[in-house]
């Protein structure tokens, strides 16, 4: 199963008071493991950038004046691409990122992506957590996923796909769905096209030298021996010795 998570970074909350897209990023995923391929790209908005937005994600009118517009082939079209029919996944992405984006993409007069092929993130969490916080910096604080970036960066839609994406596997169990093991009777199964092979195992050509002292063991002989040859260590010890 193909699976493209995205986020979005924008002017302001609504296309329909003239807020427009800023920064497109998705990481895509195939049978719940990270593949590496990624899609970014920032977007002039062709307008202002509020105060309150630029503080979210640090990006000036000054810095997107010479970036493509939204229907630049490098742009959107080159986005809906990337999606293809893969199942999408946002964090909030039914309430906010879907909605603004087909707004974006209708307007342009370009394909809509399906609401119903869509995984809210936030929901999940909010079913999975009840009452606790669900927030993506939360949630990356509960899996222990690694946030220092963003703490020093601010928000990026790229960023943010790759920590959606790790936070999305801890909460689905993901990565772990999408592998099938080809058992040593040569019995293999092919449910997901993913097969890995289990390696034989091997011996060691030497021993692994002991870790314990000469010190240790004199310490050690001398306990057992205070014990008297009932103990279960001085048993043992004969058995070795009969071996």
């Amino acid at each position: 199963m193909r699976q493209i998570v995205f986020d979005l970074e924008t002017t302001g909350f609504k296309f329909a008071e003239g807020h427009r897209i800023v920064e497109i990023g998705a990481v895509e995923m195939v049978n719940g493991a990270v593949t590496g391929r990624n899609f970014h790209s920032y977007v002039n908005p062709e307008r202002d950038m509020p105060e309150g937005a630029y503080k979210v994600h640090g990006l000036s009118a000054e810095f997107l004046s010479d970036k493509p517009i939204f229907t630049h082939p490098e742009v959107a079209p080159a986005f809906l691409d990337f999606v293809g029919d893969a199942q999408l996944v946002a964090h909030n992405g039914i309430a906010f990122d879907l909605p603004f984006l087909n707004a974006e993409l209708a307007a342009a007069k370009l394909r809509i992506l399906d609401r119903d092929n869509i995984v809210d993130t936030l929901h999940i969490a909010r079913r999975k957590f009840p009452g606790s916080p669900a927030s993506l910096d939360a949630l990356c604080a509960r899996f222990g996923i690694d946030t220092s970036t963003r703490e020093r960066d601010g928000h990026g839609a790229l960023l943010d796909s790759k920590l959606l994406a790790a936070v999305y596997i801890e909460l689905t169990g993901g990565a772990q769905a999408g592998l099938d093991f080809k058992r040593d009777d040569g019995d293999e199964t092919q449910s997901s096209g993913i097969n890995v092979t289990r390696a034989p195992a091997r011996q060691r050509p030497q021993p692994l030298r002991s870790l314990v002292t000469e010190s240790e063991k004199s310490a050690h002989d001398a306990f057992v021996a205070e014990l008297g040859e009932e103990s279960v260590w001085s048993r043992l010890a004969g058995v070795k010795a009969d071996a």
